[in-house]
């Protein structure tokens, strides 16, 4: 039997301290600006689920927010141990769209 062996990107650390936190960041490691420009609300709905009203509530692990002006998702690191298939999901989503991941600290 072959195991696949799964390799997430590069993480660029901030501080010496293990991130709580991760950023994926809408740019690709070229430069470029991700798109669509909703890609953020889209993969954080993901993992969200709606109220009563029909008002959308974002994870507590993934929420997208806007940083330095691009849009981006904060990934809490907890979120590998509590649903390794999602933390999977959203590592292979920004390797396979060559997205910036750095450390995070708001």
């Amino acid at each position: 039997m072959i195991e696949s062996v799964i390799r997430y990107p590069k993480i660029r650390p901030m501080t010496d301290q293990p991130a709580s936190q991760l950023l994926i960041r809408g740019v690709t490691s070229s430069g470029s600006t991700f798109r669509p420009s909703d890609w953020a609300e889209r993969l954080s709905g993901i993992l969200s689920t709606f109220d009563i009203d029909s008002r959308i509530n974002y994870s507590p692990y993934v929420h997208p927010t806007t940083v330095r002006g691009t849009k981006s998702i904060v990934v809490d690191a907890a979120l590998e141990k509590i649903d390794g298939r999602a933390w999977q999901f959203l590592m292979s989503f920004a390797k396979d769209n060559d997205l910036v991941i750095e450390s995070y600290q708001p």
